[in-house]
């Protein structure tokens, strides 16, 4: 009888942690339904080390999104020739894919479509292996001499109109959101400046706001056939010249009107990384969900947190809807952020990555 009363006792007590955590769960979602975390992919020598970070600091974080830049670091089986030397395999991919499940943590895999086909005098795996697709072939990335540059040279784009270079990437995205089984996927798509280019036999001439729209609405409707949702950056759907916000923060070649051109249901993820830009507000008028997405200044992100909750707050309904919540971004390799995350030097700083993440981390456990 004693040992009866002592499993129905034991069994009481995990039904109130658990019902105590739902709740917990809970009470953070109805302020900050979303409570995201974008960065590179980890490499396969830095596996070990990312899950224990997922477990021991996201997860009891009350992170449920996680925003992972793979690129060309995966075993594509559709297109080997893009996959970078010793990728991830499915296999890792799958260990990331249960420790996020095992936390309610939604994955959204990123390839860098449109923009960022380059870096400095680096031409990334697609143009690389498909020079065809280049939206600027006469500009020559091993003439990089960092910026400014005659060439107006920052990243490649690759030609929205090429009648072949959706086969290839859709073929990346769709191997890319099986391997993770995630129904969100990010595009990246942020810092276009070379789009409807004077010298491209398909492009010229083209308004560019139509050219990026056309861009983001047929990634979005490839996802959406199969029941998967578009997130993107922002910035090339702010006025630049209006907002005072220039070519980086939002655009300064009229790609901003494409925001009346794209569906609503693309995720917006809004950066603003020196000041809190109440740009969210914009995005949410027009329909859109949004999270506001911080970097590297800890007391920016602390304000920037601070006013997506008041947005939600004193907002009608019909907005509050689309305030979806925040999404730290990391701009160094997994590898490096983690070593800097454990690092005691670096939390020191009154600026980094790093604690900037310690600071929602801690925000976030105190909304419960």
């Amino acid at each position: 009888m004693k040992q009866v009363l002592f499993f129905i006792l034991l069994f009481c007590i995990l039904c109130a942690d658990y019902l105590h955590a739902q709740n917990q769960s809970r009470q953070i979602d109805s302020v900050l339904p979303v409570r995201g975390l974008a960065i590179e992919a980890p490499k396969k020598a830095g596996m070990d080390l990312f899950l224990r970070f997922i477990e021991e600091e996201l997860a009891p974080a009350h992170f449920n999104l996680l925003i992972l830049r793979v690129d060309w670091n995966y075993d594509y089986k559709c297109h080997p020739e893009l996959r970078d030397p010793d990728p991830l395999t499915e296999a890792d991919v799958k260990k990331i894919v249960t420790a996020c499940q095992e936390h309610g943590i939604k994955l959204a895999p990123q390839i860098n479509l449109l923009g960022h086909q380059s870096w400095a005098k680096t031409t990334y795996a697609l143009l690389r292996e498909y020079p065809e697709f280049d939206e600027t072939p006469h500009v020559k990335t091993e003439d990089y001499t960092g910026w400014p540059n005659p060439d107006g040279l920052y990243c490649k784009s690759y030609c929205p109109l090429h009648p072949d270079v959706h086969k290839i990437v859709f073929a990346l995205v769709d191997e890319l959101t099986e391997a993770f089984e995630a129904d969100l996927f990010h595009a990246g798509m942020d810092e276009v400046f070379y789009i409807g280019d004077d010298k491209c036999p398909r492009c010229s001439g083209y308004d560019k706001a139509e050219l990026f729209a056309g861009e983001v609405t047929k990634i979005h409707n490839h996802l959406a056939i199969q029941g998967k949702r578009l997130m993107i950056w922002g910035d090339r759907l702010i006025d630049g010249k209006t907002t005072g916000l220039g070519a980086w923060e939002a655009s300064m070649n009229n790609t901003h009107r494409a925001i009346d051109l794209i569906p609503e249901n693309v995720f917006i993820c809004d950066w603003h990384y020196e000041r809190p830009e109440q740009t969210a507000v914009y995005f949410a008028m027009k329909g859109f969900d949004v999270a506001t997405c911080p970097w590297r200044k800890p007391e920016i992100a602390v304000e920037q947190l601070s006013d997506m909750i008041r947005y939600r707050k004193n907002s009608t309904p019909q907005m509050t809807q689309h305030f979806r919540g925040i999404i730290a971004t990391v701009w160094s390799g997994a590898e490096g952020f983690l070593k800097n995350y454990y690092d005691p030097e670096t939390l020191a700083k009154t600026e980094s990555d790093a604690l900037t993440l310690k600071k929602l981390i801690e925000s976030y456990k105190a909304i419960n």
